[in-house]
């Protein structure tokens, strides 16, 4: 991402959400756009003004590699996820899990918090499910392990049978109340 930033012309600036406000402060104004970890968006979101473009790198990601469209319309999913409805979390690598895991404790967590109970399971690697009727939504990762044509072959999967999916920072966008306002910088016009 600074690659990117440096390579068209712009200044990129990396602080840690407890020195958000003062790094805010050496702006002359207000910055361009704040890209943050999905995770702290909802502290993130506090702090900026409301002009301030906000977005994800697991956003800016799911640009990059899949179909941001189907991705948005799945986190919107979320808001029809009943009691006891099956959800898989999805993930491209296969990792040791540690404590605080996002896949295996944070969004999990934060997704009983919005809805209740639920069913919740997990993969990793290339063991995503063939019957991916099973489940009510797909939540996966920012797909950085997969290539675009994995990717979207994914999403497809779950398109094909009418299952709504999205990924890790679209969903936690959408839990916190602000998945339009990230997602603002990617209108067209």
């Amino acid at each position: 991402m600074i690659r990117d930033i440096l390579d068209n012309g712009g200044i990129p600036t990396v602080v840690t959400l407890d020195n958000l406000k003062s790094g805010l402060e050496i702006f002359d104004g207000k910055p361009d756009l704040v890209i943050t970890d999905s995770q702290v968006f909802k502290a993130v979101d506090e702090v900026l003004d409301k002009d301030v473009p906000l977005t994800s790198f697991s956003i800016i990601m799911a640009r990059a590699k899949g179909d941001l469209d189907t991705l948005y319309r799945g986190a919107k999913g979320i808001n029809q996820l009943k009691v006891g409805a099956r959800v898989l979390i999805a993930e491209a690598c296969t990792h040791h899990q540690l404590k605080g895991d996002i896949a295996r404790e944070k969004l999990p967590m934060l997704l009983q918090k919005k809805v209740g109970n639920l069913e919740i399971a997990n993969c990793s690697g290339k063991d995503f499910p063939e019957n991916i009727s099973d489940y009510d939504l797909v939540i996966h990762c920012g797909s950085c392990m997969l290539n675009r044509a994995e990717t979207v072959n994914r999403l497809g999967t779950c398109s094909d049978k009418e299952i709504p999916i999205t990924n890790f920072g679209m969903a936690i966008a959408e839990i916190n109340g602000i998945l339009d306002r990230v997602m603002e910088i990617f209108k067209e016009g």
